[in-house]
């Protein structure tokens, strides 16, 4: 919980007698002390918050490969699903505190790794959001052992090492960009200034003069990074029609492959379901043989465009509301007829 959902809750408890005069007494109440207790485990740079416990790397090692590898790989180095969490420190950035290679405008990946500053924010972003598809269900001795199995990953400690509520601060001296991070700015208390926040830049005035007609997009990565993770431009966010940048060929010079296919990669499927490999979800070799010979066509259709779970493990599939019909049959039948690539 942040500071100020703090302010804001203890705020809601002090003024419970004045709500309950309010037009609509009996409905909702304050929060409990132990339901905001349950929701205020954030775990601070200074440790503050850090609960008791401790995690071996070997013992990271299983709690990783049960619940965390079909998303990040099994050495965390990804696949189709999520960018790498380890990669691109060495040994003399855990001496220095900083990651040589963010200086490289030719490195493709930035990694987690290569960019966190604080241990403290991976043990809290674990403990709080992981696993994806079940957040806040890992005790807290799994997430230090999930934690000291990601640290041995990037080099950091040993493969015999146990990562506890003691022996955390010790690595925190030895994360690759633990300096890389400045606390110069109006979010973090003024150096030499006791509490007091550093002052915001608002001082300045627009000129709005010799301004750009059309805005030009640069980035460090270089041409072969850019479609990493797909075309960009064929992936749509959710709400809204905002398009990414154009990463890869028009549609038009994509004739090559089933047209199937291409309808699996335009939607995003592959980022799921590999074609004879399990990502996330079930490979379409899987879910052909376990059709084989059964009418299920009109049944798999209405699931790909109304999402489900259970069938397949855990992690549910959301809907496609968006596909029309025509498009989810011709995905059904490609995929029984073993997805084909002409």
């Amino acid at each position: 919980m942040s500071k100020f959902s703090k302010l804001l809750a203890l705020a809601l408890l002090a003024s419970a007698p004045a709500l309950a005069a309010e037009p609509f007494p009996g409905v909702g109440r304050p929060a409990t002390p132990a339901e905001v207790k349950a929701w205020d485990i954030d775990v601070g740079p200074d440790f503050a918050g850090l609960p008791k416990g401790s995690g071996s790397v070997e013992r990271g090692m299983g709690v990783w490969e049960d619940k965390c590898a079909s998303c990040h790989g099994t050495f965390a180095e990804s696949n189709s699903v999520f960018t790498p969490l380890v990669g691109g420190t060495t040994v003399e950035d855990v001496k220095t505190g900083h990651v040589a290679n963010l200086k490289r405008p030719d490195f493709p990946q930035r990694t987690t790794f290569m960019k966190v500053a604080t241990v403290s924010t991976l043990f809290d972003y674990i403990r709080r959001a992981m696993p994806w598809n079940a957040p806040k269900s890992l005790s807290d001795d799994e997430v230090y052992a999930v934690l000291a199995y990601l640290l041995n990953l990037a080099e950091v400690v040993p493969d015999d090492f146990v990562l506890d509520d003691q022996s955390i601060r010790a690595v925190q001296e030895r994360l690759p960009n633990r300096n890389g991070m400045t606390t110069a700015h109006a979010l973090w208390p003024g150096v030499g200034l006791g509490t007091e926040r550093n002052r915001p830049d608002t001082a300045n005035t627009g000129c709005m003069a010799d301004c750009k007609k059309a805005v030009e997009q640069v980035s460090a990565l270089p041409d072969y990074a850019w479609n990493a993770h797909g075309n960009l431009a064929q992936q749509n966010r959710r709400i809204g029609g905002v398009r990414g940048k154009q990463t890869g060929p028009e549609e038009a010079e994509t004739e090559a492959g089933a047209p199937a296919l291409r309808l699996a990669e335009r939607q995003g499927c592959l980022s799921c379901h590999g074609v004879s490999s399990r990502i996330v979800g079930p490979s379409y070799a899987e879910v052909a043989a376990k059709y084989r010979g059964r009418d299920s066509a009109a049944a798999l259709v209405e699931k790909v465009k109304a999402g489900g779970e259970g069938v397949w493990g855990s992690v549910a599939m959301p809907a496609q509301p968006e596909l029309k019909d025509e498009e989810a049959k011709a995905l059904v039948e490609w995929i029984l007829a073993g997805a084909p690539e002409k």
